[in-house]
């Protein structure tokens, strides 16, 4: 039997979430934490909306995770992100001890590999799930946002 459960399925919810966040004006990144199949944190940029450099997706979802499961670590947790994590980012996820990150879309000019940031040594890493999507909404809000200015 065919898991429809699969990278591609929550990565299309981190996905919604850019959405979400590029109607508001935020740099369109979404990021869901699932546990077991099931979706215990959804989360989007708010760094404009709350005037705080820390708002990222990943920070959201990991608190949101972190109250949900009555506990700092996310033990058999997976963090669906549409752009690779920056280097704080990473940060927090390394010392949440997540079990597995998955991104679409690299950041090759601030994103943890980049600027050579570990995660934790025991979470295992996917990239590229979905990097055509991420990549489309990111484009489309910066063009947007210079034909603004």
């Amino acid at each position: 039997m065919i898991n429809p459960f699969d990278d591609a399925y929550f990565m299309r919810k981190a996905l919604q979430e850019a959405e979400a966040a590029f109607e508001i004006g935020e740099v369109p990144v979404g990021a869901v934490i699932v546990v077991e199949n099931r979706i215990i944190a959804r989360a989007h940029n708010l760094t404009e909306r709350l005037n705080d450099v820390t708002a990222h997706a990943e920070m959201q979802a990991i608190t949101s995770a972190a109250n949900f499961l009555g506990g700092k670590y996310l033990h058999n947790c997976t963090l669906y992100v549409t752009l690779e994590p920056c280097q704080m980012c990473a940060g927090a996820l390394y010392w949440s001890q997540i079990s597995k990150i998955v991104y679409a879309a690299k950041d090759i000019d601030r994103g943890f590999v980049t600027m050579g940031t570990k995660i934790h040594p025991k979470t295992e890493l996917v990239n590229g799930v979905l990097e055509e999507e991420a990549s489309a909404i990111l484009k489309r809000f910066f063009i947007q946002k210079r034909n603004l200015n």
